[in-house]
């Protein structure tokens, strides 16, 4: 574990000095701060703002900063000499996703202060937030092993994330985009979301285990068919 320390602390550090990765973990917590406090229409939810721009975040953050991270050091040869001087593929994506789920982590904090929640909730709500950001660290990091370069990888986790930000959004007001969403895990973020304090649906978790094994999957695989193992 200590390679994973030394990777965590590396990529944290470059991610907080790579402003274009950097905003993508501001601009949500810090929208949702504005849109909860400042605009109150008649007849939403009471953590409306909350819940929908939770999911974007979830959906869209934590998996571009993966797949550029990963790309980035594979288009230097970074990531070969890394598993070469003996760091393992399982350290090497505990570290560097990890450098991605603290900074996400901190976002579904600021996130979850804006709602209206109780304490319970609260916990409820980052358990939400961090079990969907894994999933799209391993989708962003299946993204950057498979790709080729930085370019590629954005090329690809544009409309992978598009996908899973704004069809739930869309799920709300199209009965096909919600039952398409629902399969999506960051559909199912969505619901848990929105449904904090309720009943939670065993068929929900159910899909979102199904999502967070085939993320997983895909990981793996990019990772052998490059020859990463």
């Amino acid at each position: 574990m200590s390679n994973a320390a030394l990777l965590f602390k590396r990529q944290l550090t470059d991610t907080f000095r790579n402003k274009t990765v950097l905003i993508q973990f501001l601009l949500f917590p810090i929208l949702t701060l504005i849109m909860q406090k400042m605009v109150r229409p008649e007849g939403l939810p009471e953590n409306f703002f909350v819940t929908l721009f939770g999911t974007m975040y979830v959906g869209m953050a934590p998996m571009t900063a993966a797949a550029a991270i990963i790309a980035e050091e594979k288009e230097k040869n970074t990531l070969r000499v890394l598993l070469l001087a003996g760091v393992r593929p399982r350290e090497y994506l505990i570290g560097s996703g990890g450098a991605v789920f603290l900074p996400c982590l901190i976002g579904g904090v600021v996130l979850c202060a804006a709602g209206e929640y109780s304490p319970a909730e609260r916990v409820q709500f980052l358990a939400v937030l961090a079990a969907g950001t894994l999933v799209s660290i391993l989708l962003g990091g299946a993204i950057g092993v498979a790709s080729r370069s930085q370019m590629s990888a954005t090329s690809l986790t544009v409309p992978v994330m598009l996908l899973c930000s704004f069809l739930p959004m869309l799920g709300l007001f199209n009965r096909w985009a919600g039952v398409l969403a629902r399969w999506l895990y960051s559909g199912q973020v969505n619901r848990l979301l929105g449904g904090i304090g309720g009943r939670v649906d065993p068929a929900d978790l159910l899909i979102f285990g199904l999502n967070l094994l085939l993320a997983a999957g895909l990981f793996v695989t990019a990772y052998r068919k490059r020859g990463l193992t």
